[in-house]
């Protein structure tokens, strides 16, 4: 980048606010909608809103990703009428996108006056405690694509940003932590088709075609991960760098296979045709349109529950 990309996510935020009612020029929430989450947008008062695509804004990436609208939303959210910037959609590095644009919206954010993130996401669950609609909210990680040296913070310390060196064994907040559990409680949404769960996702590169191997799946538990996606962990990263106060959830919408497979030489196999092996095989298999279709059914409940939050941390 011939810019710093402080310089270029100074650019982005000054575009942005300049563009911006006056009543929503100081957004103090960020929210980040993963897939088939984007709906939040429509729980904001309406009478004052502002929208704006990610293709207009400068140096700012964009989504391909179904699911994902591509735009920033700012307006005003719950009974205490918070002040936020929804993003209805994400980029992710499998899409092509450098680890450090896929973060860069999050450095903006911070430059708009952001103080907390409320990050989401879409995720498969390994735990095989969770269920389908169920609700993780993460209280650490596992960065694969990190360890082997793909870490947004690589590269020159952004100074104007953070220490060169920021510590991410509290990365996800306590009290925020402590507060979901809360407004969950009163919202009453326990039920074995809600739960509220707290777990380890891991974050790794995609993309996966048919999401991860058996074999994949079942290293990755016995790492200690609960679920597993394609983002927010980059986000993470850049916004405790930044000194944003972080809250993720997961929503669970599929359950990762982790049984091994059946042997060509197994007794079961060797009487099946070829379409009984194909239908054998394809179940529980994730797809993308599962997580769409998951996401479409528990969004609601969610998008609750983000609204609740954001009414008892209001100040």
């Amino acid at each position: 980048m011939s810019e710093s990309i402080y310089a270029q996510a100074a650019e982005s935020a000054n575009y942005i606010r300049n563009l911006l009612p006056e009543g929503l020029k100081n957004p103090g929430v960020g929210i980040v909608c993963g897939t088939g989450l984007g709906g939040l947008t429509e729980r904001l008062d309406q009478e004052l809103l502002f929208e704006l695509s990610y293709k207009d804004i400068p140096h700012f990436p964009q989504s391909t990703v179904v699911g994902h609208a591509g735009k920033f939303v700012f307006g005003f959210l719950g009974e205490k009428r918070t002040s936020v910037a929804v993003m209805s959609g994400r980029v992710h590095y499998y899409e092509g996108h450098s680890i450090q644009k896929v973060t860069f919206p999050m450095r903006v954010m911070k430059l708009l006056g952001i103080h907390t993130a409320i990050v989401t996401n879409a995720a498969g669950g390994l735990n095989d405690e969770f269920s389908v609609g169920d609700i993780v909210v993460l209280n650490d990680h596992i960065n694969f694509p990190g360890l082997a040296g793909e870490n947004p913070l690589r590269g020159p310390n952004q100074e104007e940003f953070g220490t060169r060196f920021p510590g991410l064994s509290e990365a996800y907040d306590l009290p925020l932590r402590k507060q979901i559990h809360l407004s969950y409680k009163k919202l009453q949404l326990t039920s074995e088709k809600r739960r509220l769960h707290e777990g380890i996702y891991v974050f790794v590169s995609g993309p996966r075609i048919s999401f991860e191997t058996r074999a994949e799946c079942r290293l990755l538990r016995a790492l200690g991960a609960d679920v597993v996606g394609m983002s927010t962990v980059p986000e993470i990263i850049v916004a405790r760098h930044c000194g944003i106060r972080v809250l993720a959830m997961s929503l669970v919408t599929n359950i990762s296979v982790l049984e091994p497979g059946p042997g060509g030489d197994s007794p079961i196999v060797e009487e099946m045709d070829e379409e009984g092996l194909r239908d054998f095989l394809a179940a529980g298999v994730a797809n993308h349109n599962e997580v769409l279709e998951a996401g479409a059914t528990a969004a609601k409940d969610l998008q609750e529950l983000v609204r609740q939050f954001v009414d008892d941390i209001a100040l």
